[in-house]
């Protein structure tokens, strides 16, 4: 009682002296609505307005105490602990039974709470960040398919062969191959997950689509293998020094981040459109049995339906040009409209198959740069710039495996900020229990959507 005596005497001194003076409280005064009185032994308390209620004394005359003390910081802390981390209100009720009415404890009690590392391991939510630019690829017009995003997904059961006593089936995936730039899809059936099973299907890809100078991915175990087996290093954005080799021999393959999906948008949105179309086809699919050869051709024709989707708004006047596709520039065909309001002769277009195409591909990019490349302009989340993650903040790993209170804590060795000065890829250093005797620190490299944030540097 000694130190919350000189407590008050020091934050409440105004109060003190009207009460022993007898004088009313300032009009401005914090504990005017309290009706303060000073109890024998001198401590300054809440009067309040209810006296006859059958609770303890320290309860129903609460000792006042200043939030701006570190005494209440203490206090807070204490109850908050003792209440095992519940949220402001649960923290402020066991206060003030516990016989302590903080002045002003409401914005205190929430700084504590946000700034516990219990709470925060307990219900503390993921980082974010801004959302980043458009990459050089997803903007600027260059030939289909030179930059492609890919990945695997299925698998689906197939008939592999028959016999007398029934059939053998065989499991199937497919890699699609998506244009950065126009959007445009390519599939491939690949018989095994792995990288030579990988290597096949890209050759099949370059035949038909010609050379690639961009390849985006996840950082899949077939893809990494894939790459080494190429001659190509497996990279990640922050490599500057493989990233430059790998320019200089003609291909560029950047890897996301493990456990980073949301990176590759552009691919997984396509994925779950070409399972929405797929599984329509095999709900009319006759029999429901699968072979390879018709698998094949139902990938062929969701290819077909993708890359005609309109990639802006669909025109309702029948006097205006036909929308935007994929395929207006991968086929090329003659069938596409030819917009009324342009001045061109057509025997110009058909003088040379070389004029047609040129024509055509003119069309494509001008349309692309007015009715396309402005709709990517938008963020749709992410919307706000926040503080970077630091080099030595102590973060809770995100791990779906298992339940929350056995995510590991690490600490972040190294950041990777983007062109923007803006940090959405760390590398954090966890330590691992290899037996009863020995442990050895593990390195991660993650994106920040996969970190709960416990204390920073400064803090």
């Amino acid at each position: 009682m000694l130190v919350v005596g000189v407590v008050q005497n020091e934050i409440f001194s105004d109060e003190i002296d009207c009460i022993k003076n007898g004088r009313p409280l300032r009009g401005n005064s914090a504990l005017l609505q309290l009706s303060p009185f000073i109890d024998n032994e001198g401590i300054l308390r809440v009067g309040g307005r209810i006296k006859m209620a059958n609770v303890q004394p320290d309860e129903r005359n609460p000792i006042l105490i200043p939030s701006k003390h570190w005494i209440a910081t203490l206090i807070i802390r204490y109850f908050h602990q003792k209440i095992k981390h519940q949220g402001r209100q649960f923290t402020s009720g066991a206060i003030r039974t516990g016989g302590y009415w903080i002045v002003g404890e409401k914005r205190l009690v929430s700084s504590i709470i946000y700034k516990c590392i219990t709470c925060r391991k307990l219900r503390g939510h993921t980082e974010q960040q801004k959302m980043a630019d458009l990459p050089e690829d997803r903007v600027i017009p260059e030939t289909p398919f030179t930059s492609i995003g890919i990945d695997t997904f299925g698998p689906w059961s197939v008939i592999s062969r028959r016999t007398r006593g029934g059939v053998a089936n065989a499991k199937r995936w497919a890699i699609i191959f998506t244009c950065l730039v126009t959007r445009g899809v390519h599939l491939e059936v690949v018989e095994e997950m792995t990288s030579s099973s990988f290597i096949n299907a890209f050759k099949r890809f370059i035949a038909i689509r010609g050379e690639v100078k961009l390849i985006r991915s996840d950082r899949g175990t077939n893809f990494v293998g894939a790459t080494d087996q190429l001659g190509i290093d497996s990279i990640n954005v922050e490599d500057g020094p493989i990233k430059e080799h790998l320019y200089d021999n003609g291909i560029e393959w950047h890897f996301n981040s493990p456990h980073s999906s949301h990176m590759g948008g552009i691919w997984e949105r396509m994925i779950k459109t070409t399972r929405s179309i797929l599984d329509s086809m095999l709900s009319e699919l006759p029999g429901k049995e699968l072979s390879h050869e018709v698998l094949v051709t139902l990938l062929a024709e969701v290819s077909a339906i993708i890359n005609s989707r309109p990639l802006t708004c669909v025109p309702t006047d029948s006097d205006e040009p036909l929308p935007l596709t994929p395929n207006l520039i991968i086929t090329q065909k003659p069938s596409v409209l030819i917009p009324k309001d342009v001045s061109f002769d057509c025997k110009d277009m058909y003088y040379a198959q070389w004029k047609r195409v040129q024509y055509l591909s003119n069309v494509f990019w001008k349309r692309w740069r007015v009715e396309y490349l402005q709709t990517l302009q938008c963020r749709q989340k992410w919307t706000q710039e926040r503080e970077n993650i630091q080099e030595g903040d102590v973060v809770l790993l995100k791990d779906n495996q298992v339940n929350r209170l056995s995510w590991p804590m690490g600490i972040v060795t190294k950041t990777f900020p983007s062109a923007d000065n803006l940090v959405r890829k760390v590398e954090i250093r966890i330590v691992r229990t290899v037996d009863k005797d020995c442990v050895k620190p593990a390195f991660f490299v993650r994106p920040v959507t996969e970190l709960v944030l416990l204390s920073r540097t400064y803090e």
